[in-house]
């Protein structure tokens, strides 16, 4: 049995365009999570090899998201899957979000940071990583993503948030 109020034409109206709203394709972004592992004045970056991206220039060990799992959840997985280390998402704490506008392809990059983990980071993807390497804060090396250099400034300097616009060119 249907029930018909005074406001029913109003909700089916209201009803019938929200469907053909959500019938075309949302605007997508593409998340990623990125792993900054600081002790005694330095961070750990790690060399990206044979991806066809920023190949010999350095970043933090990160990934994508793989759908059915947060942040948190996708941060611990990609820190076991590149460096071998265990994470517990509670030690997690979020340290900087970069948007960035790249034509045709806009992302969305959340940078953690984690005071405890278990193991000793080594490098687990050798098809993708040829350094694993802790860097004095202060003699970091020419070579670093310039998206990752924006976020290791941002951070450093207690910016949560910064955005980039524009295609990377490797330099």
């Amino acid at each position: 049995m249907k029930f018909s109020s005074p406001n029913s034409a109003i909700e089916n109206n209201f009803q019938g365009e929200y469907n053909k709203r959500m019938a075309r394709e949302r605007f997508k972004i593409t998340p990623a999570v990125y792993l900054v592992l600081m002790k005694e004045n330095k961070i750990l970056l790690s060399r990206r090899y044979n991806t066809g991206y920023f190949d010999n220039h350095y970043s933090f060990p990160a990934g994508h998201l793989d759908g059915e799992e947060t942040l948190k959840q996708a941060m611990v997985r990609e820190a076991e899957e590149e460096t071998g280390i265990v994470l517990n998402a509670a030690d997690l704490e979020l340290i900087h979000t970069l948007n960035r506008k790249i034509p045709g392809n806009e992302r969305i990059d959340f940078f953690f940071t984690a005071k405890k983990w278990q193991g000793e980071p080594q490098i687990m993807e050798l098809d993708k990583c040829n350094d694993l390497t802790w860097f004095e804060f202060d003699n970091l090396p020419n070579n670093i993503i310039p998206y990752i250099k924006q976020a290791i400034d941002s951070f450093l300097n207690n910016i949560n948030y910064s955005e980039r616009e524009g295609e990377e060119i490797i330099k």
